[in-house]
């Protein structure tokens, strides 16, 4: 199933698509698309709920997350690009939860930007709390899977002092969707294709078959640190093109556009523009 929260922002409702891809509102049963819901969204049935008309705008298909945590070279080529050698556990960080955004919102440039680069990236949404938890049982705790671009600035990142963190999490540096979809309908999270393309121009075709460490593993590695929580989003890492390994290096502008998909989880379109 393919869920969707719809509207202006900060004024999403929870929607789910149905058969023919038509938005059905849930708002008359469910306050949004958060919390103990994301454990049960596989027993909803879109028929019973009204149609929306239009062509809303769609926001990140999780509300009130708390956590977004991302993982740094968890493929083998971008860590090649970036002349990285594999690591040896993975390597995570968090990325600030307003830096979210829909998937088709403009991404605007912090100012004194010059180096924006773009990640296409599975995304993972827990949906049960998951704590110390054994590989094997790691999927388990997943509500459903999503397309994330993890936007950075490379500058900010790398070149000034701290955490990366403060490179990721300008504000429209997460764009997340369309569609939440739930692990039936996603199929194996290590069998997805990963496209991203600037200005027409393709950039980034990976697959997560290339993955250093798979989604369970990553649940299980993370869960020993802190408890996942139901609505925590985790972006997987990214394959390699990204502007930063290509030769000469290529950043985001003012005026760019980038269309990004991630297996069957829908497709994604921003606008670049200043601050």
């Amino acid at each position: 199933m393919r869920f969707v929260r719809f509207g202006q922002p900060g004024a999403e409702r929870p929607g789910v698509l149905d058969d023919t891809g038509t938005i059905r509102d849930l708002s008359q049963d469910f306050m949004d698309l958060a919390g103990p819901v994301l454990a049960k969204l596989q027993g909803i049935d879109p028929r019973h709920y009204p149609k929306v008309e239009g062509n809303p705008r769609l926001g990140v298909p999780v509300g009130q997350v708390g956590k977004y945590i991302c993982v740094g070279m968890n493929y083998t080529d971008h860590a090649r690009e970036n002349n990285m050698q594999p690591p040896r556990e993975p390597i995570f960080f968090l990325k600030a939860t307003s830096a979210l955004c829909g998937p088709n919102d403009d991404v605007i440039l912090p100012r004194g930007s010059v180096k924006a680069d773009w990640e296409a990236e599975l995304g993972v949404v827990i949906g049960r709390r998951a704590s110390y938890v054994d590989e094997a049982a790691a999927l388990s705790h997943v509500a459903g899977y999503v397309a994330v671009n993890d936007l950075s600035d490379r500058e900010f990142q790398l070149e000034r002092a701290g955490q990366w963190t403060k490179g990721k999490s300008a504000d429209t540096f997460g764009p997340v969707g369309p569609w939440l979809v739930t692990p039936d309908e996603a199929g194996d999270p290590q069998d997805m294709a990963l496209r991203l393309s600037l200005n027409g121009q393709l950039m980034q075709d990976g697959h997560t078959s290339n993955m250093i460490f798979p989604v369970a593993r990553l649940i299980s590695y993370m869960s020993q640190f802190m408890s996942l929580m139901p609505g925590d989003i985790i972006a997987t890492g990214s394959p390699s093109g990204v502007g930063m390994g290509r030769r000469p290096q290529v950043y985001l502008k003012a005026g760019d556009a980038m269309e990004l998909e991630v297996g069957h989880l829908g497709r994604q379109h921003q606008k670049v523009r200043a601050a």
